[in-house]
């Protein structure tokens, strides 16, 4: 039987989008627990682009393990467990079954992000070949020959974007036909790109496990620097939907600029909402939902009406942060980690 816990803050997804969140209602003085299944896009990455302050050598495994620690440090509680039901209660809070954990809380942010979908085999290594992020890995295909695998629309604007890196572009279509648009089509044929109809059969990999080429059903044989493959998303909203969170055209969840969703308490942050998915863009969405959700939860300041209820405000009475909070924050100081914090 799973142990139930009571928090103000839940965040469901271990990514940089939910550990940010975590970070800013853990630092603001909420008791916050993170619920990580693992995986992950971030995960995934033997290297991490375009984070300002993180070096290329840093694996998406490294950045994580790092976050994890520093939000462990201030006081929010971290579990290695998968939520599969989540439900309103009639207090208006949310409860949130897992594994190991039942967790009942005032807010909860779902950053629960999206799976990739990938081409069949046989295709390069994931992070040594074959790639997802155009706007992460373009930069590293400077005038290097390059692929995009797919069929759809998407497939081919990505190749014609490939074109301002390098003069070597190639659609693969691996055996399908096209379902891009007529006026693509035609707009695609119009740009220096060779489009491959042929499977792909075989990868061959250099000693650094680097791609070097793909090999055809018609028996040819291209060199590849690595590419970009481009067969959509499936957006994991499962948790969104239980709670009645209104989802867009596209799948992906309804929030507005602080990351709120249509459902009271209920906040959605990273790669499951509209925007471009990139490390920085949802540290800054996490950043925006720790903030207002402080601003909604907070104690301080009470109105004239609320003091006046309550009999007043005396010493017993602040600060408004847990114990757990309080603990914490006295061995971060002692242990010189406040000088560390960027936004001190």
């Amino acid at each position: 039987m799973s142990e139930e816990r009571e928090y103000e803050v839940v965040v469901v997804g271990g990514g940089p989008a939910g550990l940010t969140a975590a970070l800013y209602t853990t630092r603001l003085g909420h008791d916050t627990a993170v619920v990580n299944r693992g995986g992950g896009r971030a995960a995934m990455m033997q290297d991490t682009h375009n984070v300002i302050g993180i070096t290329e050598d840093t694996s998406g495994n490294e950045l994580l393990q790092t976050a994890i620690e520093q939000i462990k440090g201030y006081g929010a509680d971290y579990h290695r467990d998968f939520v599969t039901d989540a439900e309103r209660l009639d207090d208006g809070r949310i409860r949130l079954e897992a594994g190991d954990i039942t967790a009942v809380t005032d807010r909860v942010v779902l950053a629960t992000g999206f799976s990739d979908g990938h081409p069949d085999p046989p295709v390069p290594r994931t992070g040594r070949g074959l790639h997802y992020c155009l706007h992460c890995d373009a930069y590293m295909f400077v005038d290097e020959s390059v692929y995009v695998m797919g069929h759809g629309d998407s497939t081919a604007h990505v190749a014609m974007i490939m074109l301002n890196f390098t003069d070597d572009v190639d659609v693969l279509l691996d055996g399908d036909e096209p379902t891009w648009s007529d006026e693509t089509d035609e707009l695609v044929r119009a740009h220096p790109v060779d489009i491959v109809e042929e499977e792909v059969t075989g990868v061959e990999n250099g000693d650094d496990g680097w791609l070097e080429a793909l090999e055809f059903e018609d028996g040819t044989r291209r060199e590849y620097r690595g590419g970009f493959a481009m067969y959509g998303s499936d957006y994991n909203t499962d948790l969104a939907e239980q709670l009645g969170v209104e989802l867009n055209d596209d799948g992906t969840v309804a929030v507005d600029d602080h990351g709120a969703t249509s459902a009271d308490g209920v906040y959605a942050v990273g790669d499951m909402v509209p925007g471009h998915n990139q490390i920085p863009v949802a540290m800054g969405q996490g950043a925006k939902a720790g903030i207002d959700i402080h601003y909604d939860l907070r104690t301080y300041p009470m109105s004239a009406e609320e003091i006046e209820a309550q009999g007043g405000i005396d010493a017993d009475d602040v600060p408004a942060v847990s114990d757990d909070i309080r603990a914490s924050a006295e061995a971060h100081r002692e242990d010189g980690g406040e000088s560390a914090s960027a936004d001190d």
